[in-house]
């Protein structure tokens, strides 16, 4: 790290301490941990969609704005005898060292794969050297986006073993689910059985190496791009969108895909 990087840290660092002081800020001295979750949340959003627009000076803004949400919370931390920023910082050092024995150590990794092999086998032996050993599901964060829970707990339930045998059972198992969804005899089934399809493609875009959550944010924002050529263009023919026949939308649907909407 270079100089300016430390000086420009700790300096973010004391304008949260002082906005925060009786002399700082109303607003920000009555932010808890509780008030600051949905900006972390929603800063991290906009971190990933600048990431998807390929928008690298938007990235380093919003990845600035996700830095603030982490001071921020250690500077709450600190002011109640909890924890500090040193101790967020040093806690992450210490863990990457930790589990990178390859480059702070003497083993040896071939590949990626390996690597990744080696992560999962250290964070196993501290698991169980913790008093009430977790399951290897235990620590995902139930707060996170469904497709992306579902995702990251396929992933490490296979690394257990516990997985299809190849690509084939995923996708056949789709299948299965949609069957079991038109069988459903009530709401309360269909939305068990439901959420059991979204699973299994959870699971079988695994299996393609396609995440399922940039997979729907992708089909989302393709969708909202088109909707919106489809209004522009019956208000470009002084038509009512409204009004339009599902034919005639369809029709302003393929339209817009054409060109690439």
């Amino acid at each position: 790290m270079s100089e300016r990087t430390g000086e420009a840290f700790v300096r973010l660092v004391d304008i949260l301490a002082r906005l925060r002081s009786p002399e700082g800020c109303p607003w920000d001295k009555e932010q808890t941990h509780v008030s600051l979750k949905r900006s972390l949340l929603e800063e991290s959003y906009e971190a990933l969609e600048a990431i998807d627009k390929e928008d690298y000076r938007a990235l380093a803004e919003e990845l600035g704005d996700v830095l603030l949400q982490i001071v921020f919370h250690s500077q709450v931390a600190s002011e109640a005898g909890r924890f500090t920023i040193d101790d967020v910082v040093s806690g992450i050092s210490d863990k990457l060292v930790r589990r990178h024995p390859h480059v702070f150590g003497d083993a040896q990794v071939k590949d990626a794969r390996e690597v990744e092999a080696q992560w999962d086998e250290l964070k196993r032996r501290e698991r169980e050297a913790q008093p009430q050993a977790t399951s290897a599901l235990g620590k995902i964060p139930v707060d996170m986006p469904a497709l992306a829970f579902g995702q990251l707990a396929q992933e490490r339930a296979a690394r257990t073993g516990f997985d299809w045998p190849d690509a084939e059972g995923a996708l056949a198992k789709v299948a299965e689910e949609v069957e079991e969804v038109a069988k459903a005899a009530s709401p309360e089934e269909r939305a068990r059985e439901y959420g059991d399809v979204l699973f299994s493609l959870v699971n079988a875009g695994r299996w393609m190496g396609v995440y399922a959550e940039d997979a729907l944010r992708g089909a989302n924002a393709r969708f909202v791009q088109r909707f919106a050529a489809m209004e522009r263009m019956a208000r470009e023919r002084g038509l009512d969108f409204n009004a339009l026949s599902l034919a005639e939308k369809d029709a302003l649907w393929e339209e817009a895909k054409r060109e690439g909407a």
